[in-house]
């Protein structure tokens, strides 16, 4: 999973999947390479997007010749959104098996993943979200064209065996068991669940703990068969490499798989509009208790996510913050985060308040609300606004330290609609004013528009005196 609070922010929406009727866009830019097969899109900063005409596969090129090394990411449009009941969690467990071998590529040939890669000093590994699964190699410039091989192997050849689901299914039910003894964790999985009725952003990432056990074998193979297609993927290459060489290299071996031989599902179910605040707790073994607030708001490319973004920062982003100030200094609470999620679909707003010892939750909550809503009443200063742009911009920056911090960022851009918005961003954020951030306050951060969840420790049987 990604930080909860990664910041992008509005750029046009660029369509990801344009209906087959649709006219070609005008190339933009200069093409840093010209290779038959492929239509150019456009250039962006230092990022040129093609398309590989054979299957509709994305292709996005950042070159950067400073060290010799590259990191290749494939961008799958999948992630729990896409799921329903009974296969929550198909997107992670699919993304474990994922490593179990391919066609060409698996232990029994001496040739697996882990058993090619890692005496090359390449590290590989993979992450699943809301909205997308990614899978990612950090390696050498010079073993580009076996990473290529192998990622293009696995999209339509993977082996997906009974006899790996199994042990695999014990690693995620691990992982949930983690999850489920982190407060904030388990408290923001209560909050989605009540947030969302409707729009599939209701189920956990990670799976309800009955669909991670019992899922079969026949189930992941549907999912696989339904997602894992080059239409519905975006190959990115960043670091040292030459472009046409790249663009080369996964045309041979991208470029002889199908487009999915049926349209890729999408997602319409919409969440009704919410009229009243909602309210959910846990009551477990703990030493401290949790205070979160989660207001509803538009997806990653709203023209108000920049203004969201800065309202996020002046809230509760360093000792200067108005929450620090409210909660923190006063003993209320061990330190506060708040911010947007960034998401394809309408999403949250969280503030997670985590209380210091023998704190009520009410008073922290209500300490909180009244901080939000003097806010809200008497706006902020253009100073808040400039400090507050000037973190999340060098925030931006240190974000984007190396070839994996781009590629992973870029990912998250991808996955929301436009992966135009790593550029743009920041410029957006730049015209950001005190008028917008108190009108986005006003608009956004209302009670019935809310979910409210405390997180209260119980001492264990066991711990009693």
């Amino acid at each position: 999973m990604k930080l909860r609070f990664l910041l992008c922010a509005l750029a046009s929406s660029l369509t990801l999947m344009r209906a087959a009727d649709a006219p070609a866009p005008t190339p933009q830019g200069t093409p840093p390479a010209t290779v038959a097969g492929y239509t150019f899109v456009r250039t962006l900063g230092a990022i040129s997007e093609f398309t590989l005409d054979a299957n509709g596969l994305q292709v996005l090129l950042m070159p950067d010749h400073s060290a010799p090394v590259l990191t290749f990411m494939v961008t799958y449009r999948v992630g729990s959104r896409n799921e329903v009941t009974g296969t929550t969690g198909a997107t992670h467990l699919l993304e474990h098996l994922m490593f179990k071998g391919s066609e060409h590529f698996n232990r029994a040939l001496g040739n697996g993943y882990d058993q090619i890669l890692e005496p090359l000093g390449a590290s590989n590994n993979a992450t699943t979200w809301l909205d997308r699964t990614d899978y990612y190699v950090n390696s050498a410039s010079d073993h580009l064209p076996l990473i290529v091989e192998m990622e293009a192997d696995r999209m339509r050849n993977l082996l997906l065996h009974e006899t790996d689901r199994r042990p695999e299914m014990f690693v995620v039910r691990n992982e949930f068991e983690r999850g489920e003894n982190s407060p904030i964790n388990a408290l923001e999985k209560e909050i989605f669940a009540a947030a969302y009725m409707a729009q599939p952003y209701h189920h956990p990432t990670i799976g309800w703990r009955s669909d991670i056990e019992k899922v079969t074998i026949a189930k992941l193979r549907e999912f696989y068969d339904t997602f894992y297609w080059p239409d519905n993927a975006t190959v990115s290459v960043v670091g040292d490499f030459a472009p046409a060489v790249a663009l080369e290299l996964v045309k041979k071996h991208y470029g002889a798989i199908p487009r999915s031989p049926k349209p890729i599902p999408q997602i319409y179910t919409e969440e009704p509009a919410q009229t009243f605040p909602r309210r959910v707790g846990l009551k477990r073994a703990g030493q401290l208790g949790v205070v979160a607030l989660a207001h509803k708001i538009p997806a990653g490319t709203s023209a108000d996510y920049p203004a969201l973004s800065v309202l996020g920062s002046i809230l509760a982003d360093g000792k200067n913050s108005r929450l620090y100030k409210a909660l923190t200094d006063p003993g209320l609470s061990t330190g506060v985060s708040a911010g947007p999620n960034f998401n394809h679909d309408a999403t949250l707003f969280f503030t997670f308040i985590p209380l210091a010892p023998g704190v009520k939750p009410e008073d922290a909550e209500k300490t909180a609300l009244a901080e939000i809503e003097k806010l809200k009443k008497d706006g902020v200063t253009e100073k808040e606004v400039a400090t507050a742009a000037a973190k999340l911009l060098a925030d931006s920056a240190f974000q984007r330290d190396g070839t994996f911090a781009i590629a992973s960022n870029l990912n998250e851009c991808i996955a929301t609609g436009d992966w135009q918005l790593y550029y743009t961003v920041d410029e957006a954020v730049k015209k950001v004013t005190a008028a917008d951030v108190q009108r986005v306050a006003q608009h956004y951060l209302v009670e019935d528009q809310s979910t409210t969840g405390w997180f209260v420790p119980v001492v264990a049987p066991d711990e009693k005196p």
